[in-house]
């Protein structure tokens, strides 16, 4: 993979001016913060209307809603709508002046809520608030927060996220608040953030020119529980290694169980989970390398794992073939970017994400000249069912990124990562997360995160009260309240919440230094 040495260095040279844990040993003093304003995104459609903002559901949530609900009036799709976008600082300060963009609806089950993601499209490159170092880009999205009421969830993620990845030279979205006003209108508050996409300041890797055929590109992926939906260019199926049993990491030498991560019968409850290509492809040629390779890298993974045997990949990478050449280990590091593996684990431990087996877990692989042609897992996302919002690991403690979870919304079946468990009984494996969580742990990144928490709670107290007084308390909403977990449901202010996220996450780093430092 290419190496972003432009942007990391940019990154350096941010923590080093601002005091940031990755560039110093030291970031235990407190951090504290007068009331603020946040910045101010103004969006002004061509028709003066707020529709496209209020109406639009996704067509695979609406279709699935449909099936339960006799009656229910199909919503619209969404739509991009022609507007221009103005952005101001906190100070009023015009930063981007009325410039040409459209914006729609994105997301899944969260374009079902009343307050509703969006994504922007710039006619031009536009820089936002100096995220990612100030570099420029055409996309970007406002996450809204709806359902986690301390509205800090998916920022605190990224930030610790960019972090732990940012020093191995992979990506994690920046972030930041801003107030939101469609047509003059007061919207709320979002949380303006990177769109997950191929880019030399983004994800560094080979983007497939319009029309190219050939298998030499990058390969931007998603572990899919919705792939099925896609056109059939842009998904495919994974058999892992023909569904072969994992022990689940639980602290305890897996308690005698194994776990499947596809179902044994149709008949199951237990869905399946493949992939979706996120970036353009052109041709069945790559949809074909692309789901035989990473159906192969994963037999790897588990062969060294579980038979302790090396395989490795034939010249044109098709088919693979055991070798007494190299150590199992040594086989896996020529596929994996294992130090990436490592990172995801840990953000994934320390988050307890709801939606972990199901999707939102991107991959790279790049074939392109001066591409790594290793699986490097990267672009960490959606955390709003993380970190105690939703009843997983309500205490913050327990094993869990590599264990048996259950489905997300129901909990009528289990099941488990198998990229996140099926090297975790690797003793060098182990080796890199417990070396990475040690630095992370002493170098105070973690503590800077609750302390940002505090500091965010105050700083902005003002806006988060707008945005109630525009919403409401989503805890006191039917359209989240079954979501959540007891404690984040009982909340009845976005600073009790906040307070709530500080614990938990507290409590999760302590259970996790417990675990994981040398």
């Amino acid at each position: 993979m290419k190496r972003k040495l432009k942007q990391v260095m940019a990154a350096m040279l941010c923590c080093i001016l601002c005091g940031c844990s990755a560039a110093q040993n030291n970031t235990k003093a407190e951090i504290t913060a007068a009331a603020e304003k946040m910045p101010l995104l103004s969006i002004v459609t061509a028709d003066g209307k707020t529709d496209f903002a209020e109406k639009p559901v996704s067509e695979l949530v609406s279709s699935q809603i449909a099936t339960w609900t006799p009656g229910y009036v199909m919503p619209p799709a969404p739509y991009y709508e022609d507007c221009r976008i103005t952005l101001s600082d906190g100070s009023g300060t015009v930063l981007v002046d009325s410039a040409e963009a459209q914006v729609k609806v994105r997301g899944n089950w969260t374009t079902n809520y009343e307050k509703k993601p969006l994504r922007i499209k710039f006619t031009e490159q536009q820089s936002l608030l100096g995220l990612n170092g100030g570099a420029s880009f055409k996309n970007w999205v406002l996450l809204a927060e709806y359902k986690d009421a301390s509205m800090l969830r998916n920022k605190t993620a990224l930030e610790i996220s960019r972090e732990i990845m940012g020093q191995d030279g992979l990506y994690a979205s920046d972030a930041a608040f801003v107030e939101v006003n469609i047509n003059e209108k007061y919207w709320g508050v979002y949380l303006l953030a990177e769109l997950q996409q191929i880019n030399e300041n983004r994800m560094d890797i080979t983007e497939a020119q319009k029309d190219y055929k050939g298998t030499d590109i990058g390969y931007l992926l998603e572990f899919d529980g919705n792939f099925y939906n896609e056109e059939p260019l842009q998904q495919f199926y994974v058999d892992y290694h023909d569904n072969a049993a994992l022990k689940p990491y639980d602290g305890n030498d897996g308690s005698g169980k194994t776990i499947r991560c596809l179902p044994l019968m149709k008949s199951e409850r237990k869905k399946e989970v493949g992939f979706t290509i996120k970036s353009d492809i052109y041709s069945q040629e790559q949809h074909d390398f692309i789901a035989s390779y990473v159906n192969n890298v994963y037999r790897i993974m588990y062969e060294a794992a579980y038979n302790d045997k090396a395989y490795v990949f034939n010249g044109d990478y098709s088919e693979i073939s055991e070798t007494t050449e190299i150590s199992p280990k040594e086989a896996v590091e020529k596929v994996v970017n294992v130090r990436s593996l490592a990172d995801m684990y840990i953000i994934s431990e320390l988050t307890c994400d709801a939606d972990l087996y199901w999707s939102s877990f991107f991959m790279t692989a790049d074939f392109g000249e001066g591409g790594d042609r290793k699986l490097t897992f990267q672009a960490p996302w959606d955390f709003d069912s993380a970190l105690g919002n939703k009843s997983r690991c309500p205490d913050g403690k327990g094993y869990y990124a590599a264990n048996i979870i259950p489905d997300v919304n129901s909990n009528e079946y289990e099941t488990i990562n198998p990229w996140l468990a099926v090297l975790s009984y690797e003793d060098w494996y182990c080796d890199i997360i417990r070396e990475k969580w040690t630095q992370l742990y002493d170098s105070g990144v973690f503590e800077k995160a609750c302390q940002t928490i505090s500091a965010d709670k105050s700083r902005y107290s003002e806006a988060f009260a707008r945005n109630i007084e525009k919403w409401g308390m989503t805890t006191k909403n039917s359209e989240v309240n079954g979501e959540l977990s007891e404690e984040a449901k009982s909340c009845s202010t976005q600073a009790e919440a906040a307070d709530f996220l500080e614990k938990w996450l507290r409590s999760r780093v302590e259970f996790m230094n417990s675990c994981w430092h040398s």
